[in-house]
């Protein structure tokens, strides 16, 4: 008889739980970001204001505009796409966030036809603040 009741204690102590996100402290700097592509762990460095982002991967740098929806989501998009694909805009929602790191998820704002819309996660350090 003592078991559900110890249940339901324990299920109302995870319902109280709030995951901190304090967007705003990521909003501008300079930050790092790795990534596994295949079997390799890549690392790229970018650095955000309000509305832009400059971004090094594998010594290419690229320059993307940035558009908040509220403290917690953007928008990518790069300014001088080279193909199709680069021409598609990214949607990013910072899920929580620590002193200097917030973790992530990302997809395509466009979704293709019969194709499943991936969405992806990471975490992302801050190294310095503008």
């Amino acid at each position: 008889m003592r078991y559900p009741y110890y249940l339901l204690f324990l299920l109302l102590l995870c319902g109280c739980y709030n995951v901190e996100r304090n967007c705003e402290d990521f909003k501008t700097g300079s930050f790092t970001f790795q990534q596994m592509v295949g079997t390799e762990l890549v690392e790229s460095s970018f650095t955000r204001n309000d509305s832009i982002a400059i971004e090094t991967y594998k010594g290419i740098t690229d320059t993307f505009s940035v558009r908040w929806i509220n403290n917690c989501e953007y928008i990518m998009r790069k300014l001088n796409p080279k193909n199709a694909y680069d021409q598609q805009a990214v949607h990013f929602k910072i899920l929580s966030t620590t002193a200097n790191t917030y973790f992530f998820e990302f997809q395509m704002v466009v979704k293709k036809q019969n194709q499943e819309n991936l969405v992806k996660k990471g975490t992302v350090t801050k190294i310095t603040s503008l």
